[in-house]
């Protein structure tokens, strides 16, 4: 079945290819997937945003509506014949009537992913095993490796590197520390709520693990790696503490606390006694959060989030 693009574009809020891919691949069934692999003049989108059409599902988006319409058209042609296909929007392209009103020249290159395909297949074995991964394609042979195996690119293919999704830890309970949670889930964060000795129950939130384990031992077992922002969020000055311990020496590229900022070089003073380092306590963002002057739940998770995602590609 073609899938008809909704009124409502949702499907742009999945900016990462795998989801759609890993669900393809589950189903048996073959997906098209585009690929931004030039630009000229600016544009919504960034070359190596990706868009995965399969079955009657449409998942990520190029260029905010101006050409998503007809890449599904093309990609059904794809998934029927597998021969690739490269689109040209703007300046140059056979399709004069499809206008970009941002002024930009995008190619696109419009592959079909077979459900056995093996480098979609090691694509998602490195997603799973939290690895960067690089991945290779002209359309009709692709490759995909860690970035220091993989081959350099041969004529006419594409290169770009795949990140392991953002872990967000958020520990607390509080309405603050629910809606980092809520909006780190919805802003495609791999999101876990940490709040010791809490309910049983987890919060009523989509998308968001929980534990109820000390902060220093649910931090060390969900995992700190390279990929993973910290925000400590609990009002409570020993498990601000006991999380901060673990969280500074690890290898996270965020770590933040919320408290006043009066409070900073009490809590920092405490932090070295224990032994973190000045390197490690450099790393601490405190007052949590880009100060945009609001202190509301939902404003202070906005001012986290935002805070997080300059870390990440500051670091990235």
């Amino acid at each position: 079945m073609s899938p008809i693009l909704p009124d409502w574009p949702l499907f742009g809020f999945d900016d990462d290819a795998r989801p759609a891919l890993s669900a393809a691949r589950a189903a048996g069934e073959p997906a098209a997937l585009a690929t931004i692999v030039a630009l000229d003049g600016g544009g919504p989108r960034p070359v190596g945003t990706q868009m995965v059409i399969a079955g009657d599902s449409v998942s990520g988006f190029l260029s905010g509506g101006c050409l998503e319409a007809d890449v599904v058209g093309h990609a059904q042609a794809v998934l029927e014949d597998g021969v690739p296909q490269r689109l040209i929007y703007g300046q140059g392209s056979p399709w004069p009537d499809i206008r970009l009103l941002c002024g930009a020249r995008i190619e696109v290159q419009l592959e079909r992913i077979a459900p056995d395909d093996p480098a979609t297949r090691r694509l998602l074995e490195l997603r799973d095993a939290r690895e960067p991964a690089e991945w290779i394609s002209d359309g009709e042979r692709r490759e995909c490796a860690p970035p220091a195996q993989a081959p350099e690119p041969w004529q006419g293919a594409f290169a770009r590197t795949y990140q392991p999704v953002i872990r967000l830890i958020v520990l607390g309970g509080d309405p603050t520390a629910l809606a980092i949670a809520t909006l780190g889930a919805q802003a495609g964060c791999e999101t876990t709520l940490v709040r010791p000795m809490g309910p049983v129950d987890p919060p009523p939130i989509p998308g968001v693990a929980y534990s109820r384990g000390d902060p220093g031992l649910a931090l060390q077992s969900i995992g700190l790696d390279a990929w993973t922002a910290v925000a400590v969020a609990t009002h409570d000055a020993e498990t601000d503490h006991a999380a901060l311990i673990v969280a500074l020496p690890s290898k996270a590229f965020y770590v933040g606390a919320l408290g006043a900022r009066r409070r900073v070089p009490e809590r920092r003073d405490a932090l070295e006694r224990a032994g973190v380092s000045s390197e490690e306590l450099a790393r601490l963002c405190a007052p949590i959060g880009l100060d945009i002057g609001g202190k509301a739940p939902w404003e202070v998770a906005v001012a986290v989030m935002a805070e997080i995602t300059a870390r990440r590609y500051a670091v990235n």
